[in-house]
């Protein structure tokens, strides 16, 4: 896929419907020469179009319009190709707890939460969130998750954590206010409901901040497993995470999570994480795969917001 084809597939099925802004943003870039040029001098991981839209957001660029959006990106570019050569999109969405919490919820409690590509770790705060999936909430305080689910019955209860902890390259902190700040930069502009989330989770995760430690999700992930207390099911999970690892690492990650004790749960894009048998999307829309140990449960929107169960 060319990096002109990339961006007018995330206008076309990851942003339509869900911002009209970065839905016409990414249509503009994918027509914009110039623009692909100076992104096809990155690495391959640094070009995707939310990390671009976030570093401009971030460093006070407009993108509510297309061209004003490419004359702020053209007049300062070294500034933008700097962040775009550091930051990655840790797009940290407690909103995907919704999805998860099905699984979570059904496994042997209690649990001890591991995640890989941790952000600064607000999805591992599943207990202590509410939920509303279709007509019914549960739970109690902010943030409320929303989900409208399809084909599966809501969960009766909330899992008990004893342990949480996450991996990732960069781990972010909640009492940071430029990590949060990047974190509320990476959120698509029409969501000003996700922005309150944002906030209402990190202010969950600060009174009770998660160990994070900074590693690799191979090399490193033995090691932190391990610290998990006896007597709690360990769950190494993660989602939308791995578009960012090259594919050896991938499978390399998947060796390795396989041979720990207790359960893996993923949740990703089938191009990333490829499943053998696989029911058809209900839409055009981009989907992840919720799946419990490599078996695949449901269809799931990147953000949380949906959940198609056919498992």
């Amino acid at each position: 896929m060319t990096l002109a084809e990339r961006y007018a597939e995330f206008a076309t099925r990851e942003a339509r419907g869900v911002s009209p802004t970065y839905e016409r943003l990414s249509l503009a870039v994918s027509r914009d020469d110039e623009l692909l040029t100076l992104l096809a001098a990155l690495p391959p991981t640094r070009r995707q179009p939310n990390l671009l839209f976030g570093v401009v957001r971030l460093l006070g660029g407009p993108v509510d319009d297309p061209a004003a959006f490419r004359d702020f990106t053209l007049a300062n570019w070294p500034a933008i190709e700097a962040e775009l050569r550091t930051r990655a999109t840790q797009t940290n969405e407690p909103g995907r707890c919704a999805v998860l919490l099905p699984v979570l919820a059904a496994l042997p409690q209690p649990l001890a939460l591991l995640e890989v590509g941790a952000s600064a770790g607000l999805c591992l705060y599943p207990d202590r969130y509410a939920y509303r999936y279709n007509d019914h909430l549960f739970g109690a305080g902010e943030p409320v998750l929303d989900c409208a689910t399809t084909a599966v019955a809501p969960p009766d209860r909330l899992p008990e954590v004893v342990w949480r902890a996450g991996l990732d390259l960069n781990p972010l902190r909640v009492t940071d206010p430029a990590d949060v700040a990047w974190l509320d930069a990476l959120i698509w502009p029409e969501h000003t409901h996700r922005r309150a989330r944002l906030w209402a989770a990190a202010s969950v995760a600060a009174s009770d901040p998660p160990l994070l430690v900074r590693g690799d999700l191979v090399d490193d992930l033995p090691a932190l497993a391990a610290r998990a207390p006896a007597g709690a099911t360990l769950v190494v999970f993660h989602t939308s995470v791995l578009y960012q690892v090259p594919v050896p690492r991938r499978e390399a990650f998947a060796d390795v999570v396989r041979r720990l004790p207790g359960h893996w749960i993923s949740n990703e894009s089938q191009d990333v994480l490829p499943h053998d048998v696989l029911p058809e999307p209900p839409d055009e829309a981009l989907y992840n795969v919720l799946a419990l140990d490599g078996q695949p449960l449901a269809w799931t929107r990147s953000h949380g917001q949906a959940m198609t169960w056919f498992g």
